[in-house]
């Protein structure tokens, strides 16, 4: 069962996003665009998991993508519709605020 969690919320092994980002890593925050004006990664694209669908043309697959949201719910659900859609490097970087800590760590 916990394995299972674990996959459903994109957290597997411990991902170097910082490598990631000077890979040219593309960052998709899946908040609505109130919530990613009031802060947000520099250089991420907000394009909101309801309106996702409608922007895959707008992301590149031969590049490394990591989505990230408020807490890691919707990032986790933008994961799984990127990856069924043909993104096939896709990581789940959880909360923006978490994951700018670690891109600046």
């Amino acid at each position: 069962m916990i394995q299972f969690i674990k996959k459903i919320l994109g957290i597997g092994p411990a991902v170097d996003f910082k490598a990631l980002i000077s890979e040219g890593a593309t960052i998709i925050d899946v908040r609505t665009k109130g919530e990613y004006q009031q802060g947000h990664i520099k250089n991420s694209i907000n394009i909101p998991l309801n309106n996702l669908s409608n922007h895959y043309s707008k992301i590149k697959k031969d590049k490394p993508v990591i989505t990230c949201c408020a807490s890691g719910m919707r990032s986790a659900s933008a994961k799984s519709l990127l990856k069924s859609n043909g993104f096939e490097v896709v990581h789940n970087g959880g909360g923006w605020q978490s994951l700018q800590a670690k891109i600046r760590g």
